[in-house]
């Protein structure tokens, strides 16, 4: 599995593919497969099956932890998708996402400015809980070249919840990748009696929010 090189993202028209091949613009599921194009427009993506967007800079922890999601046990058919950055290019065959996350290197302000960005081509229906902040690198404070009030900040404009994790450890984000999968399936409708915005109220409700009770 490759990391995705150039990518974008906001609404298109299309539908979903049944093939495992790796086609560029496809999302494909127990795969991380590139996509490139023109932009284009997200449609929901046909049950049981739910798309998770990881986007950032940092194309080794992105593909790392994707590979960990997809070894999560899952009541629905996973599928993940890397992006450097917003918006995705264009793919008639690519469904809807489910949960856009965007991650924050703490150690570098060009994956906060990349995010800021990316940020600027989504469309608002994603901010009703279909989006989440994830920084990592909070554990080497004296490393940091972003001050974790800035991604606060961010994440309280933007009305998301923020969750941190130091990616480059192997049990963080193992555990992060469970949140993860289970913040996906109830953001997706698949968790009866929780919805997205539900969630979102709860995470945004607490500086350390846990899935695990959900």
């Amino acid at each position: 599995m490759q990391a995705v090189q150039d990518v974008l993202f906001p609404p298109y028209p299309g539908q979903a593919s049944g093939r495992n091949e790796a086609v560029p613009g496809r999302i494909l599921g127990g795969q991380v497969v590139n996509g490139a194009g023109a932009s284009a427009n997200l449609r929901p993506s046909p049950v049981p099956a739910v798309v998770l967007s990881l986007v950032g800079t940092e194309d080794a922890l992105l593909q790392q932890l994707a590979d960990s999601m997809l070894k999560e046990d899952c009541t629905s058919e996973l599928k993940v998708h890397l992006a450097r950055s917003l918006p995705l290019p264009c793919s008639v065959n690519r469904p809807r996402i489910d949960l856009i996350v965007f991650v924050v290197n703490l150690h570098s302000k060009h994956s906060l400015q990349n995010v800021e960005e990316s940020l600027c081509h989504l469309d608002a229906a994603f901010f009703l809980g279909k989006v989440t902040f994830l920084a990592t690198g909070a554990g080497r404070d004296s490393h940091c070249s972003i001050h974790r009030n800035t991604v606060v900040r961010l994440a309280h404009t933007y009305r998301s919840p923020l969750l941190f994790c130091d990616l480059e450890i192997e049990d963080f984000r193992a555990t992060m990748a469970q949140r993860l999968v289970r913040l996906l399936q109830i953001c997706a409708g698949h968790v009866p009696g929780v919805s997205a915005l539900n969630l979102l109220s709860l995470l945004r409700g607490s500086e350390n929010p846990s899935l695990e009770d959900l």
